[in-house]
């Protein structure tokens, strides 16, 4: 199994823990490799939505999940290569929000796969390897 970058949307799947499939691949992905992956800006993500509601328990919790985790933080090359993709993704007319850039900039210059539902938000960025733990 390859070492992953967990994007948002299944980083939130994997904390609620709702899903029996996106369970079953979180917890092989843990057995494998000890500890779950993503970017800085997916927790900076993920905490404004409790800072937003909030939910001080459920910021507490995700901050004990991120010391057990590996929060991998935004270089300088991932910056340049994610201005190099959204600038593509703008003169080509793919999706460009600057989180998608970065974190697909980021899975690429750590030569790992992105774990994410939202396929079609990445699908045109060459070179890189997307899952989706929702799926068995």
């Amino acid at each position: 199994m390859d070492e992953t970058l967990l994007d948002t949307d299944v980083l939130s799947e994997v904390i609620k823990r709702h899903d029996p499939t996106v369970k079953h691949n979180a917890a092989q992905y843990l057995q494998a490799h000890g500890q779950f992956a993503f970017s800085a800006l997916t927790r900076f993500e993920v905490e404004r939505g409790y800072k937003e509601k909030n939910a001080a328990q459920q910021l507490a919790r995700f901050a004990t999940f991120c010391n057990h985790s590996l929060v991998l933080a935004i270089t300088d090359p991932i910056l340049h290569r994610a201005g190099d993709l959204w600038a593509f993704a703008r003169q080509h007319g793919h999706p460009h929000g600057d989180a998608d850039v970065i974190i697909a900039a980021t899975a690429l210059e750590l030569q790992r796969v992105l774990v994410t539902g939202n396929s079609q938000h990445f699908s045109w960025v060459a070179g890189l390897r997307l899952t989706n733990w929702r799926n068995p």
